[in-house]
């Protein structure tokens, strides 16, 4: 790996401990030993690139979804116990047929079956998309690495650890309603005004639901709507169009919803067969993998797009005559 400050290429042997042996200096990450396979230069960029170079707010929850891509992917059975077991048991095996010892070839053929079977599991993908390091172990423990180490979060990433305090709205104003408090704080920063749920929700204007594109995110916009009757709810997303079967846009996996909540969403039939299926099966995407610069652009684009609507209808467009006092033509 590359020392992130003196940038020397260093072999293993030559970083114990976290420490460059050419400086002597302290580093937050090592590829070999961390789940993630982070390195602190991986980090800055990623930080870099989420803020535009500072441009942009970031969360922790952001930047741990934009770190974990790459292991997502990936299955969770790692094939270097494969090959050791492989060879262990071949090993073992070619001992004991050349010694004529049957248990030494009974346990080889054993260890031979159980590499065998890492392979398989390797090659089925089992355990992609399950999280190498959840997102609140990434916060409390990642970040708090780095933090000893630089003592300070990465440029341009802020902590959400608490869901901001909304502003004062009016009366007819739009509001956003997003439950994840990663969002949250990314937006409030960004100067969105957010709350995480219904409850003291000001105004009698619409409402926009952001939410995560899994079951629970699906079903929370029917549970705003339920708790607001009168106010135009707007589900802004993430649609499960805009992520399913999508290359770029990497799924998490989680534990499987029952089977009534998978009939709650069948009923709505916005979803096709497949795309039940596939969160029938645990799948979903997270806001804080939508790209920053992307969700704001489409929050802040449903709030004008929601202020425009109540300023039409407050001089009479989109209205019939008759709402405005007026005859019906």
């Amino acid at each position: 790996m590359i020392c992130p400050h003196c940038a020397q290429s260093l072999l293993q042997k030559e970083r114990p401990d976290r420490r460059c042996s050419i400086c002597g200096r302290r580093f937050a990450f090592d590829p070999k030993t961390n789940p993630l396979r982070l390195n602190d230069l991986r980090v800055r960029r990623i930080a870099d690139r989420l803020t535009q170079n500072g441009q942009l707010p970031c969360t922790t929850g952001q930047l741990w979804y934009a770190l974990s891509r790459r292991t997502l992917r990936q299955p969770g059975v790692d094939l270097d116990w494969a090959f050791i077991l492989l060879l262990a048991g071949a090993a073992a095996g070619g001992i004991g047929l050349a010694a004529g010892v049957g248990f030494a070839q009974f346990i080889g053929l054993l260890v031979l079956l159980v590499g065998a079977g890492f392979v398989a599991a390797h090659l089925m993908g089992v355990r992609r998309g399950r999280p190498k390091v959840g997102r609140q172990a990434f916060r409390t423990d990642t970040m708090a690495v780095w933090r000893d180490v630089y003592h300070q979060l990465p440029p341009g990433v802020l902590d959400d650890s608490r869901y901001p305090q909304p502003g004062e709205a009016s009366a007819d104003a739009p509001v956003v309603i997003c439950p994840d408090r990663s969002i949250g704080v990314f937006l409030h920063k960004a100067g969105v005004d957010v709350f995480a749920d219904w409850s003291g929700l000001p105004g009698r204007g619409p409402v926009l639901v952001l939410h995560d594109a899994d079951p629970d995110g699906l079903l929370f916009v029917d549970r705003v709507r339920a708790a607001v009757p009168g106010r135009a709810v707007v589900d802004i997303g993430v649609p499960v169009d805009a992520v399913f079967g999508v290359t770029k846009a990497v799924p998490v996996r989680g534990d499987r919803p029952g089977r009534h909540v998978i009939e709650s969403l069948a009923a709505g039939g916005e979803l096709t067969p497949e795309q039940l299926k596939w969160l029938g099966k645990g799948w979903g995407f997270p806001l804080v993998g939508v790209p920053p610069a992307k969700l704001l652009a489409v929050v802040r684009g449903a709030v004008e797009d929601a202020e425009a609507r109540r300023g039409a209808a407050a001089v009479g467009f989109l209205t019939w005559p008759e709402e405005r006092g007026g005859r019906s033509a």
